[in-house]
């Protein structure tokens, strides 16, 4: 996979730049994502909204990430999750059909969306298996130093919903240092 850098110039030739403030949804649960998007600086996270109204965190997406509902990328299906930026957040998006198109027409393009995918799927295996094994406080030493990024930038509530417990919870946990 290419460095965020390299990739980002192969971006600005077939993608669109736009900036959004923080808090301004770019996919919304329920509906079809029509982009796929490319941050170059900022952060947005995914959520859903269950049944009964709990707010919960599954993702964040910092600079070199790519966000958008997989859902309707591969399969055409309304999104499952919310993506939110949560700060000012500079991206560069294409439209679905014209990734598609990208896709079909460039060896590039299929290569690094393929590296992506296996890229995801191997990091949500690590959190699906360590969500059943770990307990929460593992779960934050392992955020902790493998994504500082998420400790530094996102409020507090967020990371106790993307880590599967309550806000007090992860006050209890981080007081213990």
């Amino acid at each position: 996979m290419l460095g965020h850098a390299e990739l980002l110039a192969h971006i600005a030739a077939d993608f669109s730049r736009e900036e959004f403030p923080a808090k301004c949804l770019l996919v919304q649960q329920g509906l079809r994502a029509k982009k796929l998007f490319y941050i170059e600086t900022g952060g947005c996270r995914g959520w859903f909204t269950t049944d009964e109204g709990k707010d919960v965190t599954i993702n964040f997406g910092f600079e070199g990430s790519f966000v958008s509902s997989m859902e309707t990328l591969l399969a055409g299906e309304p999104s499952w999750y919310n993506v939110e930026t949560l700060e000012p957040t500079v991206v560069y998006s294409i439209g679905h059909p014209e990734f598609e198109e990208l896709k079909t027409r460039s060896s590039y393009w299929q290569a690094v969306y393929v590296g992506y995918v296996e890229q995801r799927l191997l990091y949500y295996q690590h959190l699906f298996i360590a969500r059943i094994k770990d307990s929460p406080a593992s779960r934050y030493r392992a955020l902790l130093a493998q994504q500082p990024e998420i400790i530094r930038r996102v409020p507090q509530h967020y990371i106790a919903s993307f880590l599967g417990i309550t806000a007090v919870s992860l006050s209890r946990i981080r007081g213990r240092k």
